[in-house]
């Protein structure tokens, strides 16, 4: 089928607009960072302080101004809606490339680490709903702009057809479930890495510094990478059985012990071991924290090396 060639360089336009998007939006988180104040600061800021005058009384059927936001806080908002822009732009150019190509848009290297991003982008903005946690948008932000850049830079893949061995159905089902699973598993992996930093400038309080000090606390950190990661692992869990059933009818057997399908198994396997020592006492903190930290790690090893690097069966090597 051909392609739409004027859809296909629109994909690319909202792509490079999504990613420069992203790029302001870290800007912004990065001032908020630098420049807001610590959290105990802003807490006592609400208070008043011993010999401080009382505040003004509210007048009756007066309605109290909330205070007005600093220029850090602004700065913080403005991110936000950056990020919602970036992921508008970033969904249009996958949604363009489908059109474009007549196809589900995760047919190579390129497509897949943009959907990827887009899922993780989509979990922080939800995660910024539930929690207020805005502090970690520069820390999120920045892994997800290094993958889009590096897909872009290295591996784009001009919009063409699906391969023969990809012509399946089991390619929205597999391949969008492991995309949603590794876009989410980037959060806690974030999460996990910050709280090792909070914890060990908490450790010492004497050396508590500044940059550690505007980091949500560690059970807040600590929680965050927990629950994301208990409603992810079943989805990876899924991805994989959805994958040996693919490879059965691809390949005429469920598991072949392809490079990709044992780092498959050695991820779930350690985030298995994570939530296992999530919940056992003495495997709570650090170590718990490691164990993700190397969870993430071999998703990232899996999406790279053995696509990139690794000859077979599922190698996108040469894409």
């Amino acid at each position: 089928m051909a392609v739409n060639e004027t859809l296909s360089t629109y994909s690319d336009w909202s792509y490079t607009s999504g990613l420069a998007v992203y790029v302001l939006a870290m800007a912004a988180y990065a001032a908020e960072y630098a420049f807001g104040r610590k959290p105990e600061q802003a807490k006592a800021s609400a208070l008043v302080g011993a010999g401080a005058p009382a505040p003004e009384p509210v007048q009756p059927g007066r309605i109290a101004e909330p205070p007005r936001a600093t220029v850090p806080e602004r700065a913080g908002r403005i991110a936000v809606l950056l990020t919602g822009l970036g992921a508008l732009f970033h969904f249009g150019s996958l949604l363009l490339r489908g059109l474009a190509t007549s196809r589900w848009p995760l047919g190579n290297m390129y497509e897949y680490v943009s959907a990827v991003v887009l899922v993780a982008v989509v979990a922080w903005l939800v995660l910024l709903r539930k929690h207020n946690v805005r502090r970690l948008g520069m820390f999120v932000l920045l892994p997800m702009v290094i993958l889009l850049f590096l897909a872009w830079s290295v591996l784009y893949a001009k919009a063409a057809p699906l391969v023969p061995a990809l012509r399946s159905y089991w390619i929205v089902i597999h391949v969008s479930v492991i995309v949603v699973a590794s876009g989410l598993f980037l959060l806690p992996g974030v999460a996990s890495m910050l709280y090792l930093v909070r914890r060990a400038n908490e450790d010492n309080p004497a050396r508590l510094a500044s940059f550690a000090s505007k980091l949500p606390d560690t059970d807040t950190l600590d929680r965050i990478a927990y629950r994301v990661t208990v409603f992810c692992f079943p989805l990876f869990t899924f991805g994989i059985i959805a994958g040996a059933i693919w490879a059965e009818s691809a390949w005429g057997r469920y598991w072949g012990w392809d490079p990709k399908e044992i780092v498959a198994f050695v991820s779930w396997v350690i985030y298995a071991a994570y939530l296992h020592a999530r919940a056992t006492a003495g495997w709570r903190g650090k170590p718990a924290a490691w164990i993700n930290i190397f969870g993430w790690a071999s998703v990232v090893f899996n999406l790279f090396f053995i696509n990139m690097v690794v000859a077979g069966l599922h190698s996108y090597a040469g894409v």
